[in-house]
Protein backbone atom coordinates (compact mmCIF):
# COMPACT_ATOMS: atom_id res chain seq x y z
CA UNK A 1 0.00 0.00 0.00
CA UNK A 2 0.73 3.46 -1.13
CA UNK A 3 0.68 6.56 1.13
CA UNK A 4 1.96 10.09 0.81
CA UNK A 5 2.36 12.88 3.56
CA UNK A 6 1.35 16.20 3.11
CA UNK A 7 2.43 19.03 5.55
CA UNK A 8 0.71 22.13 5.57
CA UNK A 9 2.91 25.15 7.84
CA UNK A 10 0.15 27.97 8.13
CA UNK A 11 0.36 31.41 9.80
CA UNK A 12 -0.79 29.77 13.11
CA UNK A 13 -1.13 25.83 12.59
CA UNK A 14 1.36 22.92 11.56
CA UNK A 15 -0.69 20.51 10.23
CA UNK A 16 0.93 16.64 8.89
CA UNK A 17 -1.64 14.66 7.24
CA UNK A 18 -1.60 11.00 5.53
CA UNK A 19 -3.46 10.14 2.21
CA UNK A 20 -4.04 6.87 0.32
CA UNK A 21 -3.46 6.45 -3.29
CA UNK A 22 -7.83 7.09 -3.52
CA UNK A 23 -6.72 10.42 -1.78
CA UNK A 24 -8.54 9.41 1.62
CA UNK A 25 -7.75 10.98 4.43
CA UNK A 26 -6.02 8.74 6.90
CA UNK A 27 -4.64 10.24 9.78
CA UNK A 28 -4.09 14.18 10.06
CA UNK A 29 -2.35 15.48 13.45
CA UNK A 30 -2.53 19.87 14.09
CA UNK A 31 -0.65 22.00 16.03
CA UNK A 32 -0.85 25.43 17.06
CA UNK A 33 2.22 27.79 16.63
CA UNK A 34 3.09 30.59 18.59
CA UNK A 35 3.05 33.81 17.31
CA UNK A 36 5.08 36.85 18.38
CA UNK A 37 3.94 40.76 18.59
CA UNK A 38 5.44 42.61 20.55
CA UNK A 39 4.45 46.04 18.85
CA UNK A 40 1.75 46.71 16.97
CA UNK A 41 1.80 45.41 13.51
CA UNK A 42 4.95 43.30 13.72
CA UNK A 43 3.91 39.34 13.54
CA UNK A 44 6.49 36.81 14.57
CA UNK A 45 7.68 33.11 15.12
CA UNK A 46 10.27 31.79 16.94
CA UNK A 47 12.50 29.41 14.05
CA UNK A 48 13.72 26.83 16.58
CA UNK A 49 9.88 26.35 17.65
CA UNK A 50 8.82 26.03 14.52
CA UNK A 51 11.47 22.80 13.74
CA UNK A 52 10.61 21.56 16.67
CA UNK A 53 6.78 21.64 16.38
CA UNK A 54 7.22 20.05 12.52
CA UNK A 55 9.35 17.34 14.39
CA UNK A 56 6.68 16.67 17.09
CA UNK A 57 3.86 16.83 14.39
CA UNK A 58 5.39 14.17 12.28
CA UNK A 59 6.33 12.20 15.06
CA UNK A 60 3.01 11.72 16.81
CA UNK A 61 1.22 11.50 13.21
CA UNK A 62 3.32 8.51 13.11
CA UNK A 63 2.36 7.60 16.55
CA UNK A 64 -1.47 7.58 15.49
CA UNK A 65 -1.40 5.60 12.56
CA UNK A 66 -0.18 1.59 11.96
CA UNK A 67 1.10 2.97 8.50
CA UNK A 68 4.68 1.55 8.10
CA UNK A 69 7.21 4.18 7.59
CA UNK A 70 8.50 1.99 4.45
CA UNK A 71 4.83 2.36 2.94
CA UNK A 72 5.32 6.40 2.48
CA UNK A 73 6.34 7.41 -1.01
CA UNK A 74 7.29 10.73 -0.36
CA UNK A 75 6.59 13.93 1.34
CA UNK A 76 5.38 17.12 0.31
CA UNK A 77 5.65 20.27 1.98
CA UNK A 78 3.00 23.62 1.47
CA UNK A 79 3.22 27.02 3.18
CA UNK A 80 1.61 29.86 3.52
CA UNK A 81 3.26 32.71 1.15
CA UNK A 82 5.05 36.18 1.32
CA UNK A 83 6.94 36.76 4.96
CA UNK A 84 10.52 36.31 5.46
CA UNK A 85 12.18 33.18 7.07
CA UNK A 86 15.96 33.82 6.81
CA UNK A 87 19.27 31.40 8.03
CA UNK A 88 22.92 32.56 8.60
CA UNK A 89 25.54 30.59 6.55
CA UNK A 90 25.80 27.54 9.62
CA UNK A 91 22.28 26.95 8.95
CA UNK A 92 20.69 28.43 12.09
CA UNK A 93 18.14 31.56 11.92
CA UNK A 94 18.82 34.72 11.74
CA UNK A 95 16.17 36.21 13.43
CA UNK A 96 12.83 35.49 14.25
CA UNK A 97 10.42 34.53 10.86
CA UNK A 98 8.13 36.93 10.14
CA UNK A 99 4.87 35.89 9.05
CA UNK A 100 2.45 37.19 6.50
CA UNK A 101 0.20 38.99 8.35
CA UNK A 102 3.10 41.60 9.55
CA UNK A 103 2.48 45.27 8.88
CA UNK A 104 5.64 46.60 9.52
CA UNK A 105 7.06 47.61 6.32
CA UNK A 106 3.78 49.65 5.03
CA UNK A 107 5.59 53.00 4.42
CA UNK A 108 8.28 50.82 1.44
CA UNK A 109 4.81 50.32 0.14
CA UNK A 110 3.45 53.21 0.09
CA UNK A 111 6.48 55.04 -1.39
CA UNK A 112 7.50 52.62 -3.71
CA UNK A 113 3.49 52.87 -5.19
CA UNK A 114 3.77 57.15 -5.16
CA UNK A 115 7.53 57.11 -7.05
CA UNK A 116 6.60 54.99 -9.48
CA UNK A 117 8.80 51.76 -8.34
CA UNK A 118 5.75 49.82 -8.51
CA UNK A 119 4.75 50.36 -11.88
CA UNK A 120 8.53 49.25 -12.97
CA UNK A 121 7.61 46.35 -11.12
CA UNK A 122 4.87 45.54 -12.10
CA UNK A 123 6.02 45.21 -15.75
CA UNK A 124 8.68 42.31 -14.83
CA UNK A 125 6.76 40.52 -12.22
CA UNK A 126 2.99 41.32 -13.16
CA UNK A 127 2.44 42.17 -9.14
CA UNK A 128 1.74 45.27 -6.64
CA UNK A 129 4.16 45.29 -3.73
CA UNK A 130 3.03 44.38 -0.96
CA UNK A 131 4.43 44.79 2.60
CA UNK A 132 4.01 41.39 3.62
CA UNK A 133 6.08 40.34 1.00
CA UNK A 134 10.00 39.33 1.36
CA UNK A 135 11.61 42.20 -0.64
CA UNK A 136 9.95 45.06 1.67
CA UNK A 137 10.39 43.61 4.69
CA UNK A 138 14.08 43.08 3.13
CA UNK A 139 14.54 46.47 2.50
CA UNK A 140 13.15 47.48 6.35
CA UNK A 141 15.72 45.13 7.77
CA UNK A 142 18.27 46.83 5.55
CA UNK A 143 17.13 49.83 7.29
CA UNK A 144 16.25 49.25 10.86
CA UNK A 145 17.99 45.43 11.76
CA UNK A 146 21.49 45.75 9.26
CA UNK A 147 23.08 43.70 11.61
CA UNK A 148 20.72 41.15 10.86
CA UNK A 149 20.73 41.87 7.09
CA UNK A 150 24.31 41.51 7.05
CA UNK A 151 24.35 38.00 8.05
CA UNK A 152 21.39 36.24 5.79
CA UNK A 153 23.21 33.57 3.97
CA UNK A 154 19.65 32.17 2.49
CA UNK A 155 16.42 34.14 2.19
CA UNK A 156 13.43 31.42 2.68
CA UNK A 157 9.89 31.19 2.47
CA UNK A 158 8.09 29.22 5.00
CA UNK A 159 7.72 25.64 3.42
CA UNK A 160 11.19 26.06 1.74
CA UNK A 161 12.69 26.52 5.50
CA UNK A 162 10.43 23.53 6.54
CA UNK A 163 12.10 21.40 3.62
CA UNK A 164 15.44 22.91 4.72
CA UNK A 165 14.90 21.58 8.06
CA UNK A 166 13.99 18.07 7.28
CA UNK A 167 16.33 17.62 4.22
CA UNK A 168 19.06 20.26 4.86
CA UNK A 169 19.17 20.90 1.49
CA UNK A 170 18.38 24.65 0.36
CA UNK A 171 15.71 25.56 -2.67
CA UNK A 172 12.99 27.83 -3.60
CA UNK A 173 10.29 26.25 -4.91
CA UNK A 174 8.84 28.31 -8.03
CA UNK A 175 5.30 28.88 -7.30
CA UNK A 176 6.35 30.19 -3.88
CA UNK A 177 9.13 32.86 -5.11
CA UNK A 178 7.09 33.73 -8.00
CA UNK A 179 4.54 34.91 -5.44
CA UNK A 180 6.98 37.03 -3.38
CA UNK A 181 7.77 39.95 -6.05
CA UNK A 182 11.48 38.10 -6.45
CA UNK A 183 10.64 36.06 -10.11
CA UNK A 184 10.39 37.76 -13.45
CA UNK A 185 7.39 36.08 -14.80
CA UNK A 186 7.99 36.04 -18.18
CA UNK A 187 11.17 34.56 -17.74
CA UNK A 188 10.36 32.23 -15.08
CA UNK A 189 13.79 32.89 -13.05
CA UNK A 190 15.61 35.42 -11.14
CA UNK A 191 15.71 38.86 -12.05
CA UNK A 192 18.57 40.95 -10.55
CA UNK A 193 16.37 44.19 -11.91
CA UNK A 194 13.70 43.40 -9.79
CA UNK A 195 16.08 43.32 -6.33
CA UNK A 196 17.89 46.54 -7.54
CA UNK A 197 14.70 48.29 -7.33
CA UNK A 198 13.87 47.20 -4.08
CA UNK A 199 17.35 48.29 -3.20
CA UNK A 200 18.42 44.44 -1.95
CA UNK A 201 20.19 43.73 -4.88
CA UNK A 202 23.53 43.03 -2.76
CA UNK A 203 21.24 39.76 -1.75
CA UNK A 204 20.96 38.21 -5.09
CA UNK A 205 23.24 35.47 -3.63
CA UNK A 206 21.10 34.58 -0.51
CA UNK A 207 18.32 33.92 -3.24
CA UNK A 208 18.49 29.63 -3.02
CA UNK A 209 18.35 27.42 -6.47
CA UNK A 210 14.87 27.36 -8.10
CA UNK A 211 13.13 23.89 -8.16
CA UNK A 212 9.94 22.98 -9.52
CA UNK A 213 6.43 21.65 -7.23
CA UNK A 214 6.87 18.24 -8.26
CA UNK A 215 11.02 17.96 -8.39
CA UNK A 216 12.11 15.57 -6.10
CA UNK A 217 14.99 17.89 -4.37
CA UNK A 218 15.71 15.99 -1.43
CA UNK A 219 15.78 13.09 1.08
CA UNK A 220 14.75 13.11 4.55
CA UNK A 221 17.81 13.67 6.89
CA UNK A 222 19.00 11.39 9.71
CA UNK A 223 18.44 14.16 12.26
CA UNK A 224 15.03 14.10 10.97
CA UNK A 225 14.70 10.51 10.88
CA UNK A 226 15.59 10.69 14.54
CA UNK A 227 13.15 13.12 15.22
CA UNK A 228 10.10 11.97 13.74
CA UNK A 229 10.44 8.40 12.85
CA UNK A 230 10.41 8.71 9.36
CA UNK A 231 12.58 6.92 7.12
CA UNK A 232 16.01 8.35 5.89
CA UNK A 233 16.12 9.29 2.09
CA UNK A 234 12.20 9.22 1.93
CA UNK A 235 12.12 11.48 -0.94
CA UNK A 236 10.45 15.02 -0.31
CA UNK A 237 9.36 17.12 -3.41
CA UNK A 238 9.38 20.47 -3.60
CA UNK A 239 6.01 21.05 -2.97
CA UNK A 240 4.13 24.65 -3.38
CA UNK A 241 2.50 27.85 -2.40
CA UNK A 242 -0.10 26.69 -0.26
CA UNK A 243 -2.90 28.07 -2.23
CA UNK A 244 -1.24 26.30 -5.23
CA UNK A 245 -1.66 23.02 -2.93
CA UNK A 246 -5.53 24.20 -1.90
CA UNK A 247 -6.61 24.68 -5.75
CA UNK A 248 -4.92 21.06 -6.37
CA UNK A 249 -7.35 19.73 -2.89
CA UNK A 250 -10.29 21.18 -4.04
CA UNK A 251 -9.59 19.75 -7.91
CA UNK A 252 -9.19 23.39 -9.65
CA UNK A 253 -7.52 22.24 -12.43
CA UNK A 254 -9.02 24.34 -15.76
CA UNK A 255 -9.26 27.83 -15.76
CA UNK A 256 -14.06 26.57 -15.20
CA UNK A 257 -13.78 26.66 -11.97
CA UNK A 258 -12.86 29.78 -8.92
CA UNK A 259 -10.92 28.65 -5.55
CA UNK A 260 -11.84 30.57 -2.80
CA UNK A 261 -9.89 29.62 1.04
CA UNK A 262 -11.58 30.83 3.74
CA UNK A 263 -8.58 30.71 6.59
CA UNK A 264 -6.30 33.12 8.06
CA UNK A 265 -6.56 34.85 4.44
CA UNK A 266 -8.78 35.35 1.92
CA UNK A 267 -7.91 33.80 -1.38
CA UNK A 268 -9.55 33.78 -4.13
CA UNK A 269 -8.05 32.69 -7.29
CA UNK A 270 -8.39 31.05 -10.68
CA UNK A 271 -6.23 29.83 -13.66
CA UNK A 272 -5.15 31.37 -17.14
CA UNK A 273 -2.35 30.52 -19.96
CA UNK A 274 -1.88 34.37 -19.68
CA UNK A 275 -1.53 36.57 -16.47
CA UNK A 276 -3.31 39.67 -16.34
CA UNK A 277 -0.99 42.49 -16.73
CA UNK A 278 -3.16 45.87 -16.21
CA UNK A 279 -2.74 46.16 -12.79
CA UNK A 280 -6.78 45.12 -12.08
CA UNK A 281 -5.53 42.25 -9.91
CA UNK A 282 -3.08 41.84 -6.59
CA UNK A 283 -1.13 39.29 -7.94
CA UNK A 284 -0.27 36.74 -10.81
CA UNK A 285 2.11 33.64 -9.84
CA UNK A 286 3.52 30.96 -11.55
CA UNK A 287 0.76 27.82 -10.96
CA UNK A 288 2.37 23.89 -10.05
CA UNK A 289 0.83 22.95 -13.22
CA UNK A 290 2.44 23.30 -16.28
CA UNK A 291 1.97 26.82 -18.64
CA UNK A 292 -0.71 27.85 -16.12
CA UNK A 293 -0.46 31.04 -14.07
CA UNK A 294 -2.27 31.61 -11.13
CA UNK A 295 -4.60 34.90 -10.56
CA UNK A 296 -5.17 35.97 -7.17
CA UNK A 297 -7.09 37.98 -5.23
CA UNK A 298 -6.20 37.62 -1.64
CA UNK A 299 -5.89 39.60 1.57
CA UNK A 300 -5.02 38.66 5.66
CA UNK A 301 -8.96 39.12 6.40
CA UNK A 302 -11.20 36.21 6.25
CA UNK A 303 -11.20 33.07 9.47
CA UNK A 304 -8.24 34.69 11.26
CA UNK A 305 -10.27 36.96 12.41
CA UNK A 306 -13.45 34.72 13.51
CA UNK A 307 -10.63 32.39 15.47
CA UNK A 308 -9.80 35.76 16.93
CA UNK A 309 -13.29 36.28 17.75
CA UNK A 310 -13.81 33.27 19.42
CA UNK A 311 -10.68 33.69 21.27
CA UNK A 312 -10.60 36.78 22.53
CA UNK A 313 -14.40 37.68 23.09
CA UNK A 314 -15.55 34.12 23.55
CA UNK A 315 -14.05 33.02 26.01
CA UNK A 316 -16.95 31.98 28.67
CA UNK A 317 -18.62 30.92 26.05
CA UNK A 318 -16.19 28.42 24.74
CA UNK A 319 -15.42 27.51 28.52
CA UNK A 320 -19.42 26.65 28.95
CA UNK A 321 -19.51 24.86 25.32
CA UNK A 322 -16.85 22.40 26.83
CA UNK A 323 -18.74 22.02 29.72
CA UNK A 324 -21.83 21.12 28.14
CA UNK A 325 -20.04 18.74 25.45
CA UNK A 326 -20.67 20.60 22.47
CA UNK A 327 -18.18 22.81 20.16
CA UNK A 328 -18.13 26.76 20.52
CA UNK A 329 -18.38 26.56 16.92
CA UNK A 330 -21.23 24.40 17.10
CA UNK A 331 -23.09 26.66 19.18
CA UNK A 332 -21.93 29.61 16.94
CA UNK A 333 -23.66 27.98 13.77
CA UNK A 334 -26.80 27.50 15.99
CA UNK A 335 -26.83 31.06 17.08
CA UNK A 336 -26.20 32.76 13.48
CA UNK A 337 -29.06 31.00 11.81
CA UNK A 338 -31.00 31.83 14.74
CA UNK A 339 -30.67 35.74 13.16
CA UNK A 340 -32.54 36.27 9.63
CA UNK A 341 -30.43 37.44 6.67
CA UNK A 342 -33.06 40.14 6.73
CA UNK A 343 -32.18 41.41 10.17
CA UNK A 344 -29.76 44.19 10.31
CA UNK A 345 -26.48 43.02 12.03
CA UNK A 346 -23.38 45.95 12.93
CA UNK A 347 -21.30 45.45 9.87
CA UNK A 348 -18.29 44.07 10.56
CA UNK A 349 -14.59 44.80 8.79
CA UNK A 350 -12.48 41.61 9.12
CA UNK A 351 -9.39 43.35 9.37
CA UNK A 352 -7.79 42.68 12.72
CA UNK A 353 -4.68 41.23 11.10
CA UNK A 354 -4.42 44.06 8.38
CA UNK A 355 -6.74 45.03 5.65
CA UNK A 356 -7.30 44.76 1.91
CA UNK A 357 -8.20 48.77 1.17
CA UNK A 358 -5.89 50.36 3.68
CA UNK A 359 -2.66 49.60 4.99
CA UNK A 360 -3.75 50.88 8.55
CA UNK A 361 -7.45 49.94 8.51
CA UNK A 362 -8.41 48.34 11.74
CA UNK A 363 -10.79 45.77 12.88
CA UNK A 364 -14.46 47.33 13.29
CA UNK A 365 -18.08 46.61 14.55
CA UNK A 366 -20.14 49.13 13.03
CA UNK A 367 -23.77 49.78 13.96
CA UNK A 368 -23.87 47.98 17.37
CA UNK A 369 -26.98 49.18 19.51
CA UNK A 370 -28.48 48.22 22.87
CA UNK A 371 -30.62 45.52 20.95
CA UNK A 372 -27.67 43.58 19.64
CA UNK A 373 -27.17 40.59 21.37
CA UNK A 374 -23.92 38.04 20.82
CA UNK A 375 -25.66 36.29 17.88
CA UNK A 376 -25.86 39.24 16.46
CA UNK A 377 -22.03 40.12 16.46
CA UNK A 378 -21.89 36.15 15.77
CA UNK A 379 -23.41 36.87 12.44
CA UNK A 380 -21.77 40.24 11.84
CA UNK A 381 -18.69 38.00 11.39
CA UNK A 382 -19.47 35.61 9.33
CA UNK A 383 -21.67 38.41 6.80
CA UNK A 384 -18.25 40.73 7.40
CA UNK A 385 -16.03 37.66 6.19
CA UNK A 386 -18.12 36.57 2.98
CA UNK A 387 -18.05 39.88 1.92
CA UNK A 388 -14.71 40.78 2.41
CA UNK A 389 -14.20 37.23 -0.27
CA UNK A 390 -16.53 39.09 -2.45
CA UNK A 391 -14.73 42.21 -3.02
CA UNK A 392 -12.11 39.93 -3.80
CA UNK A 393 -14.10 37.63 -6.10
CA UNK A 394 -15.48 40.95 -8.08
CA UNK A 395 -12.45 42.09 -8.67
CA UNK A 396 -11.54 38.45 -10.38
CA UNK A 397 -14.74 38.36 -12.18
CA UNK A 398 -13.83 41.56 -14.03
CA UNK A 399 -10.64 40.72 -15.30
CA UNK A 400 -12.34 37.29 -17.08
CA UNK A 401 -13.80 36.72 -20.81
CA UNK A 402 -16.34 33.78 -19.79
CA UNK A 403 -18.12 32.40 -16.64
CA UNK A 404 -17.67 30.13 -14.31
CA UNK A 405 -19.22 26.88 -13.57
CA UNK A 406 -19.02 26.99 -9.79
CA UNK A 407 -16.68 28.17 -6.75
CA UNK A 408 -14.68 25.36 -5.32
CA UNK A 409 -14.14 26.60 -1.16
CA UNK A 410 -11.58 25.27 1.19
CA UNK A 411 -10.67 26.36 4.68
CA UNK A 412 -12.45 26.78 7.86
CA UNK A 413 -15.94 28.38 6.83
CA UNK A 414 -16.53 24.73 4.85
CA UNK A 415 -16.94 22.87 8.38
CA UNK A 416 -20.00 25.18 8.90
CA UNK A 417 -22.99 24.39 6.37
CA UNK A 418 -24.91 28.09 7.48
CA UNK A 419 -21.12 29.83 6.67
CA UNK A 420 -20.68 27.80 3.53
CA UNK A 421 -24.54 28.37 2.46
CA UNK A 422 -23.78 32.63 3.25
CA UNK A 423 -21.11 32.07 1.01
CA UNK A 424 -23.23 30.99 -1.70
CA UNK A 425 -25.64 33.56 -1.44
CA UNK A 426 -23.28 36.70 -1.36
CA UNK A 427 -21.61 35.15 -4.06
CA UNK A 428 -24.48 34.27 -6.42
CA UNK A 429 -22.78 30.66 -7.43
CA UNK A 430 -22.85 27.25 -6.24
CA UNK A 431 -20.43 26.56 -4.05
CA UNK A 432 -18.67 23.07 -3.70
CA UNK A 433 -16.56 21.48 -1.13
CA UNK A 434 -14.20 18.30 -0.78
CA UNK A 435 -14.89 15.43 1.41
CA UNK A 436 -11.41 16.22 3.26
CA UNK A 437 -11.07 18.44 5.30
CA UNK A 438 -6.87 19.77 4.79
CA UNK A 439 -7.29 20.22 1.33
CA UNK A 440 -3.87 22.07 1.48
CA UNK A 441 -2.31 18.33 2.60
CA UNK A 442 -4.19 16.69 0.33
CA UNK A 443 -2.69 19.42 -2.53
CA UNK A 444 0.94 18.26 -1.32
CA UNK A 445 -0.19 14.52 -1.66
CA UNK A 446 -1.44 14.38 -5.18
CA UNK A 447 1.46 16.10 -6.15
CA UNK A 448 3.67 13.56 -4.14
CA UNK A 449 1.71 10.69 -6.23
CA UNK A 450 2.22 12.93 -9.53
CA UNK A 451 5.67 13.05 -8.72
CA UNK A 452 5.66 9.24 -7.87
CA UNK A 453 4.76 8.43 -11.51
CA UNK A 454 1.30 6.65 -9.37
CA UNK A 455 -0.54 8.31 -11.99
CA UNK A 456 0.07 9.82 -15.33
CA UNK A 457 0.04 12.98 -14.54
CA UNK A 458 -0.66 15.97 -12.40
CA UNK A 459 -4.17 16.58 -13.91
CA UNK A 460 -5.28 12.73 -13.38
CA UNK A 461 -4.20 12.91 -10.02
CA UNK A 462 -6.13 15.58 -9.10
CA UNK A 463 -9.17 13.43 -10.99
CA UNK A 464 -8.53 10.54 -8.61
CA UNK A 465 -7.89 12.28 -5.65
CA UNK A 466 -10.06 15.10 -4.79
CA UNK A 467 -13.60 14.46 -4.91
CA UNK A 468 -16.33 16.86 -4.41
CA UNK A 469 -18.81 15.82 -1.69
CA UNK A 470 -21.19 19.08 -1.35
CA UNK A 471 -22.47 21.60 -3.45
CA UNK A 472 -25.00 24.54 -2.12
CA UNK A 473 -27.19 26.73 -4.42
CA UNK A 474 -27.26 30.20 -4.23
CA UNK A 475 -30.87 31.63 -2.44
CA UNK A 476 -32.10 33.95 -5.19
CA UNK A 477 -34.57 35.05 -2.64
CA UNK A 478 -31.69 36.50 -0.66
CA UNK A 479 -29.81 38.22 -3.28
CA UNK A 480 -31.35 41.53 -3.08
CA UNK A 481 -30.78 42.01 1.09
CA UNK A 482 -27.30 40.54 0.55
CA UNK A 483 -26.48 43.02 -1.79
CA UNK A 484 -28.26 45.78 0.13
CA UNK A 485 -26.16 44.81 3.18
CA UNK A 486 -22.66 44.56 0.51
CA UNK A 487 -23.16 47.81 -0.52
CA UNK A 488 -23.27 49.21 3.02
CA UNK A 489 -20.33 46.70 3.76
CA UNK A 490 -18.71 49.13 0.86
CA UNK A 491 -19.88 52.45 2.41
CA UNK A 492 -18.23 51.63 5.29
CA UNK A 493 -15.32 51.34 4.41
CA UNK A 494 -15.28 54.59 2.36
CA UNK A 495 -16.65 56.49 6.03
CA UNK A 496 -13.57 55.23 8.38
CA UNK A 497 -10.83 55.62 5.07
CA UNK A 498 -9.97 59.09 6.69
CA UNK A 499 -9.76 57.65 10.42
CA UNK A 500 -6.84 55.14 9.67
CA UNK A 501 -3.69 56.84 8.98
CA UNK A 502 -4.17 59.28 12.10
CA UNK A 503 -5.10 56.37 14.16
CA UNK A 504 -2.27 54.67 13.18
CA UNK A 505 0.14 57.77 14.29
CA UNK A 506 -1.54 57.69 17.70
CA UNK A 507 -0.83 53.79 17.56
CA UNK A 508 3.21 54.35 17.11
CA UNK A 509 3.42 57.15 19.72
CA UNK A 510 1.82 55.33 21.83
CA UNK A 511 4.36 52.41 21.46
Amino acid sequence: MKYYLGLDNGGTTTKAALFDIEGKQICVVSNETRTISEKPGFVERDLNEIKETVYSTIRTLLEKTSVKVEDISGIGICGHGKGLYLVDENGDPVRNGILSTDNRAYRYTNQWAQDGTEEKVMKISCQHIMPFQPVALLAWLKDNEYDSYKRIHYIFECKDYVRFILTGQANAEITDYSGANLLNLYTKDYDVELLKLFGIDDLKDALPPLCGSLDIVAGINSETAKQTGLLEGTPVIGGMFDIDACALGVGVIDENKLCMIAGTWSINEYIRKQPVTDGRVKMNSLFCLDDYYLVEESSPTSAGNHAWFVKQLLPEASAEARKNGVSIYDQMNADVEEVSPYEFVPVFLPFTMASNVHPNAKGSFVGISVSHQRKHLERSVYEGIAFCHRYHFEKLMNTRDSDIECIRLAGGATKSKVWTQMFADVMGYPIETIGEDETGALGCAIAVAASAKDYPSLEEAVMHMAKPSGRFEPNKDLKEIYDQKYDLYLKTIDALDQLWDPMQDLIEHSI
